[in-house]
């Protein structure tokens, strides 16, 4: 993730909304509270005018919580008899009304804070997003965006797995959404755009997609909008935020992440099969350790819900401190860069998407 907008520091702006920047939920995650505090410290080091809603047992995080002081400064805690486990139905998390993950989102619900972050259960926290936060006015349909790596820096995808079906409204919405993302977390002052396809060629693809082009040519989007873009152009860097719909981008996710598990798995291999492969792994380690800094997993830690009331960030259950403050540093990026404005302003310049346009064909 870009650092331009995580070092703002004291000089960012305030948001508007609330006492907090940002609800957290203490006891989602397969190591948490421990991680969710670690991650704390180093997030209130990053951001010192930060203050955060901690929400979670009393009991456990008051005797943790006094051993982190950078931590202790920024947090105030309030107590939650319950947590929602990774394996609860998001219908049924819905029910559990006093648990860490309901009473941080309903502190965002009530403009308490401006945003959530938990590595809980992601089911529930998005159906608790949708449900409790409620999507902007503008916005037929939230979509989950998150930063991945590329060859020439990272990228923005979006949907990825929020909406398995999407018309070409949706996909235009993804977009604008996409667009106002870049530029809070990576600090592009113009993010380039690609429509994901089945190739390149502008009669490529069904009529949804096809009609989303349409109208992104005829948007003040435009300028920045590259066209159609296939699945290796997620790595090659060909553009800064890539929209798709959430089946696809899904499927993209869940490849990527096998890849790297792959090509890792292959790489320690190549360097344990004799011994001039180990004295290799000797001259090759300062690079393989870049390698190894640059496609840290953690670097891209914070899916988040976006086109929402407030802010909702998912962190990976199974991360560490690390993982977990860089999550946070997406949320601070988004409540200092007032991104639920930036969407409003980028949804009312579309007059494809305005009320008198909002009946165009759709599939």
């Amino acid at each position: 993730m870009s650092q331009v907008a995580s070092s703002l520091g004291d000089a960012a702006q305030k948001p508007a909304t609330g006492a907090f920047d940002l609800a957290i939920d203490a006891m989602g995650g397969d190591h948490a509270p421990v991680s969710v505090l670690d991650g704390l410290e180093i997030a209130a080091e990053r951001h010192p005018q930060a203050r955060f809603l901690l929400v979670g047992d009393e009991a456990k995080l008051a005797p943790l919580l006094a051993k982190r002081p950078r931590a202790t400064k920024a947090c105030t805690l309030r107590h939650a008899p319950e947590v929602i486990s990774g394996d609860l139905k998001p219908t049924a998390a819905l029910r559990v009304r006093n648990s860490s993950m309901r009473i941080a989102i309903d502190a965002v619900a009530a403009e308490e804070a401006a945003g959530v972050v938990s590595a809980g259960n992601t089911g529930a926290l998005m159906a608790l997003g949708k449900i409790v936060v409620k999507s902007l006015p503008e916005i037929d349909r939230p979509a989950l965006a998150a930063i991945g790596p590329s060859a020439r820096g990272d990228v923005v995808l979006l949907d990825l797995g929020a909406n398995v079906a999407c018309d070409a409204r949706n996909l235009v919405e993804f977009a604008v959404m996409g667009d106002a993302f870049a530029r809070a977390v990576l600090g592009l002052p113009n993010p380039s755009l690609g429509l994901m396809n089945v190739g390149s060629e502008e009669l490529k693809g069904d009529e949804r997609v096809r009609l989303a082009a349409e109208m992104l040519k005829a948007s003040p989007l435009a300028k920045n909008f590259h066209g159609f873009v296939e699945g290796h152009d997620i790595t090659a860097g060909t553009v800064d935020v890539i929209v798709m719909d959430g089946f696809t981008g899904n499927v993209a996710l869940k490849t990527g992440e096998g890849a790297l598990k792959l090509f890792g798995g292959l790489l320690k291999q190549s360097f344990t099969s004799s011994i001039l492969a180990k004295i290799g792994y000797l001259f090759a380690k300062p690079a393989l350790e870049r390698l190894r800094e640059w496609m840290d997993p953690r670097r891209y830690n914070g899916a988040v819900l976006i086109g929402l009331n407030g802010l909702v960030v998912k962190s990976h259950g199974g991360t560490d401190a690390l993982g977990f403050a860089h999550a946070v540093d997406v949320a601070m990026d988004m409540v200092t860069n007032r991104v639920n404005d930036r969407i409003r302003q980028g949804l009312a310049s579309m007059p494809s998407l305005s009320p008198a346009g909002a009946n165009l064909p759709t599939s």
